[in-house]
């Protein structure tokens, strides 16, 4: 049996090179907690999907073309098997990166419920 190690994202059909320890969280409808008289109850609310990497800069890298404000197609695929895919993700950050150590880049997507292929 193994355990994730490593995920690779894609966003629109190009392989974002990445740093190990990024994250993701799936979104969808949650329970949120609502409180009346003494009683409390569930209401479902929706939860975006959120991922984020700290990508590598490399030579011949287009920083505003691959990385602008579009939206766009996010993939992340597990080395455990999974594959997450969102048509509708957009990056919410602004895209900062940082000279020496390797050029690296954070990333930050929002996107909507994802399909699991």
């Amino acid at each position: 049996m193994a355990a994730l190690g490593i995920i690779d994202i894609f966003w629109n059909g190009s392989k974002v090179p990445n740093e190990p320890g990024g994250t993701v969280t799936l979104g969808g409808v949650r329970n949120k907690a609502v409180m009346f008289s003494r009683s409390v109850a569930p209401a479902g609310a929706m939860m975006e999907s959120k991922i984020a990497c700290t990508a590598v800069i490399q030579t011949g890298d287009r920083i505003t073309d691959n990385y602008g404000t579009g939206q766009g197609e996010l993939q992340v695929q597990c080395d455990t098997g999974q594959i997450f895919a969102w048509p509708d993700a957009f990056i919410v950050e602004a895209v900062e990166f940082t000279a020496g150590e390797g050029g690296k880049l954070k990333l930050t997507w929002s996107a909507g419920i994802p399909t699991e292929l």
